[in-house]
């Protein structure tokens, strides 16, 4: 649409108006009957200031009030009468002469409402013999026009939009905002609310408004759909009473066609509104709305907005705060905190509000606060509120005694899960007891001993069998977990059995699923993302774990015990696969702090594990020797259960690998091969555990060693399939073997488990290691090409492999013989491999002494 800016100041119109404009100023003398409808400030008056201008400007005389009901008008006169809804109806009855007389010149503007009959009949006249024009608020567009009309603002995209949706687009208050902010020395997308000599101006506007109309006024300001019946309870109107008032609000240019106020027209209402009168408006309305079992969220947000959140009985912010409670947790901890200084006891919601948060201080005080103090129901809430914080802390055994004297079926199965978290035997054979008072079967109920049956299963039975219930026990939550409060989530545990089991696929789905439901709020979701982080780690997918892991703290919020573990071992992992000694020195610290703060329990031994393997490439693993001594201790507590301890042994037995320990790294092969006939996972990395040792000891066979590779691979341990085939290549003397072995390292390092790849070998090889930075001054490619050179390829072999020139990969060499300041090619090529055996392994040494048996 093309608007255009006349010479009346603040006259902005669209090709319609415009349209009747020209053809006034075109010919003054032609015929003209002209109703123009709008409500107070869409420019009226300065339509019909423009028409007197065009004219007079032409010697034409003009009238500017209705005649008298005998007095004579001249035909030469053009009449233009503006707030004609206000005209008494005799001098309305003198207009109507005039138009039906169709002699007369004449323009009348007026409001929707009021209209008396006389007036409907005058209105209908003038749409019948002449035209009729309804004036409506500026477009975006005409805001725009309007404001590049004034020098100081200019018009800018951010100023234009802030304008617009502040004023809905109403000329007067477009007027006025933009004159307010001429002056103002913020004019930019920065701006959050208009200034305060805007809001004053519509002080009169409101004034000469009467009381019922202000009440109304102040209703809708509070925000949500208010429908009539609730309104003529408000306001001591019948439906057409209140259907009157609303239309005298829009009349008045401050209630919208749609039945809202604009921002700037919202916020006027509640500042400038006296303070007794907006208080007993709203906290009748809400007494209203809650007596009809009305949300009253939608209300509190519209007082908040305006800083009158003090004049809500407490009662409505309790209500408030559990309608917000599975969406926004910490928003319903505010209002119930809001409550409580209102005059309301805190109670157990409260607590929950604060947990599911993920502010289990607060939690943690509220729920121990009514413990002490609050009646027996309130007690059992909270004491499930303080176990669940407690869990997420890591004092396991302290949040089993509460689960358990809670009483209800939930936490009796929560509690089963703790017992074998920290490896009571007891709990193997206990069953979710159900609840003395009757506890419904919920979908968290339900959910819960699912739970409590996975977990067992995962020690005492088949893998599938505890994989099955947990992922049954994770879709039991997602119709409606979001304000479910978990010391675990059900997805989380499915994740934890499912890396475990080599089924990273589904450990992915469950935990992206989770997320998207909000199962466990905010409390929960941390331990989902790190979840996810930690599968591409494992899948060698660095630079992506890394990225997933730094969003975990985005919010600000420190990590709890066991997240603090979980992200520790992340960081320490991601730094080892990147052969990036400096990071895995600098957070090193941090790791055995988290280990410190977090006592060993079933769920962290996989982080153990990885932090094991941390503390051997370091030097330092004795002082995690006694934690992992605990975690051992639990394992043979619940009957060595291999679906967890195989994990455990994977990594000690790359532990005992960097310490130079044959005989231990011997025991944890034994280990994971009496364990292999339990999982195809446990089969999988038994069969790569003992082709490693044979492989440090020399014997390299590559016919099994990649086959052991490529089933981690297909496992999910695709990093660890890759190193595996790469230590190998490196160590063997003939160069056929070397050759295929670097080759199946560079694919399986390159592309995805499951055969799913984006990217070439080469390429991938590249992007796995991106994260890290490059040793020795060479690059990425160069560690590409002097894998290559080992492999004994020639140049235009190793250029058609990489799709560059043979004449560059010579340069390639040359520069690196340079770099490493190499006198010739025997001492390059020895440096070279021992660069690419640092890059491919952690590993290093001589090889390991022969095992006495097999």
């Amino acid at each position: 649409m093309i608007m255009n800016d006349l010479a009346a100041p603040g006259l902005t119109v669209d090709k319609g108006l415009q349209a009747l404009l020209d053809t006034v100023a075109q010919d003054p003398t032609g015929p003209l009957a002209v109703g123009v409808a709008g409500p107070a400030g869409h420019g009226k008056t300065a339509l019909l200031a423009e028409l007197e201008r065009i004219h007079r400007r032409a010697g034409i005389a003009v009238r500017t009030a209705a005649p008298e009901p005998d007095e004579p008008v001249d035909p030469d006169t053009v009449v233009l009468v503006d707030d004609a809804h206000l005209l008494d109806d005799a001098r309305t009855e003198a207009l109507l002469r005039l138009v039906a007389g169709r002699r007369h010149r004449l323009v009348v503007a007026h409001r929707p409402w009021p209209r008396s009959a006389a007036f409907s009949e005058l209105v209908d006249a003038l749409r019948r013999d002449g035209q009729a024009v309804l004036l409506t608020p500026f477009t975006r567009e005409q805001t725009a026009a309007h404001l590049a009309a004034t020098p100081e603002l200019g018009r800018p995209a951010d100023l234009v939009d802030f304008v617009h949706t502040q004023t809905a687009g109403v000329p007067r208050d477009v007027e006025r905002l933009a004159r307010g902010l001429a002056g103002a020395e913020t004019r930019t997308g920065a701006m959050v609310d208009p200034p305060r000599s805007v809001i004053l101006e519509f002080g009169p506007d409101l004034d000469v408004q009467p009381t019922a109309v202000r009440r109304l006024l102040l209703a809708v300001a509070a925000g949500g759909a208010l429908p009539v019946s609730m309104l003529g309870a408000l306001l001591g109107r019948d439906p057409a009473g209140v259907d009157e008032l609303i239309a005298t609000a829009r009349a008045a240019g401050l209630l919208g066609a749609d039945g809202r106020l604009a921002p700037i027209v919202r916020r006027a209402v509640a500042t400038l509104s006296p303070t007794t009168e907006r208080t007993a408006v709203w906290r009748r309305l809400t007494e209203l709305q809650l007596a009809r079992g009305g949300a009253v969220l939608p209300l509190v947000r519209s007082l908040l907005a305006v800083g009158a959140l003090g004049d809500c009985p407490a009662a409505t912010l309790a209500a408030a705060a559990d309608e917000a409670l599975a969406d926004e947790p910490a928003f319903a901890a505010e209002l119930f905190a809001a409550a409580t200084a209102a005059g309301r006891p805190p109670n157990a919601r409260q607590a929950l509000a604060a947990a599911l948060a993920g502010d289990l201080d607060d939690a943690l005080r509220l729920a121990d606060r009514l413990l002490a103090t609050a009646a027996p129901p309130e007690r059992s809430e909270a004491a499930v509120v303080a176990a669940t914080a407690l869990a997420h802390r890591g004092h396991v055994g302290r949040s089993v005694e509460l689960f358990r004297w809670s009483g209800t079926a939930s936490a009796a199965a929560f509690a089963i899960v703790g017992g074998l978290a920290t490896g009571d035997p007891a709990a193997t054979t206990e069953a979710p007891a159900g609840d003395p008072a009757g506890e419904p079967p919920t979908l968290h109920a339900s959910a819960a001993r699912l739970m409590a049956n996975g977990v067992r299963e995962s020690v005492t039975g088949p893998p599938t069998a505890a994989l099955s219930a947990l992922v049954q026990a994770a879709a039991l939550l997602e119709p409606d977990g979001r304000a479910a409060l978990l010391p675990d989530s059900p997805a989380a545990l499915a994740a934890l059995t499912a890396v475990h089991c080599g089924e990273l696929e589904i450990a992915e789905r469950v935990l992206h699923r989770a997320l998207a439901a909000g199962v466990g709020g905010p409390l929960m979701a941390r331990r989902h993302r790190l979840l996810q982080a930690w599968i591409l780690m494992v899948r060698g997918e660095i630079h992506t774990a890394g990225e997933h892991l730094a969003t975990v703290t985005l919010d600000g919020r420190p990590l709890e015990s066991r997240d603090q573990l979980f992200a520790a071992a992340i960081r320490m992992g991601i730094g080892r696969r990147n052969s990036d000694l400096g990071a895995l020195k600098r957070g090193w610290g941090q790791a055995l702090e988290a280990v410190v703060r977090h006592p060993v329990d079933l769920f962290t031994v996989l982080p153990l594990g990885e932090l094991a393997i941390a503390g051997a490439r370091l030097g330092d693993l004795a002082r995690l020797e006694p934690y992992l001594h605990q975690a051992r201790a639990l394992l043979d507590r619940l009957g060595d259960p291999p679906l967890w301890s195989v994990p455990l042994h994977w990594s000690g037995l790359h532990a005992a690998i960097l310490t130079g320990e044959p005989t231990i790294a011997d025991e944890h092969v034994a280990a994971l091969l009496a364990a292999a006939g339990h999982s195809r996972y446990a089969a999988v990395v038994a069969a790569a555990a003992e082709s490693w040792v044979e492989v440090l000891r020399g014997v390299v066979d590559p016919t099994r060693v990649e086959a052991a590779a490529r089933g981690l691979h297909d496992t999910g341990l695709c990093w660890d399939g890759a190193r595996l085939a790469g230590q190998a290549a490196i160590r063997t003397a003939d160069r056929r073997a070397m050759t295929t072995l670097l080759e199946c390292a560079r694919a399986l390092q390159g592309r995805a488990s499951g055969g799913q790849s984006g990217q070439t070998p080469t390429t991938g090889a590249s992007t796995a290691r991106v994260a890290g930075p490059t040793q020795h001054g060479l690059s990425d490619r160069e560690y590409e090409v002097a894998e290559l050179v080992l492999a004994g390829l020639t140049y235009r072999e190793i250029g058609d492999r990489l799709f560059i020139s043979a004449k560059t990969v010579e340069h390639h060499v040359a520069r690196m013989r340079n770099r490493l300041n190499c006198a010739n090619r025997t001492e390059l090529l020895a440096l070279l491999r021992t660069l690419v055996a640092d890059r491919a392994s952690d590993t290093a040494g001589q090889p390991w002494p022969q095992r006495a048996t097999r």
